[in-house]
């Protein structure tokens, strides 16, 4: 065997080395991508679940007799999930998300104005729009956060 005859077996091996290696490259990329996806669509359907819940906790709250601060602190807890989940979500802008946390943020800092009815009933028409993913939910959320008195309880 020549010199010349090893370097094209060489030569031969490292193109077919090189063309498998990025096969499989592609073929790591085509998954991380699927599951990618998969993911998004797990968060996005807890974000959705979160949101129900919390449309129910306001129902549950607008009906009670009872325990109201625990019904309150159920709802804070529901919208709490939802926005976190709000951050995982590829699909909403920056402006969206920034909606949520202020909404959940009214939530927790001004209880005596969001246990208002009219609020509440407003806070449970956002929560749905907010489920059938709709921008009106961002803001109906965005306006209810400007009613709020920043400055009081």
């Amino acid at each position: 065997m020549t010199q010349e005859h090893i370097m094209k077996k060489r030569m031969i091996r490292a193109v077919i080395f090189s063309i498998v290696t990025f096969v499989a490259l592609l073929v790591f990329i085509g998954l991380y991508i699927d599951e990618t996806r998969r993911v998004q669509e797990t968060y996005r359907t807890q974000f959705i679940a979160n949101l129900n819940h919390a449309a129910d906790s306001i129902d549950s709250y607008l009906s009670a007799d009872g325990d109201k601060d625990l019904k309150y602190r159920r709802i804070i807890s529901d919208m709490s999930c939802a926005d976190n989940f709000a951050f995982l979500l590829d699909n909403l802008t920056e402006d969206q998300k920034i909606n949520m946390n202020e909404l959940t943020s009214c939530l927790l800092k001004y209880p005596q104005q969001m246990r208002q009815e009219k609020r509440l009933k407003a806070l449970k028409e956002t929560v749905i729009n907010l489920q059938s993913n709709l921008d009106k939910g961002f803001e109906n959320a965005n306006a209810i956060v400007a009613e709020i008195d920043k400055k009081g309880f």
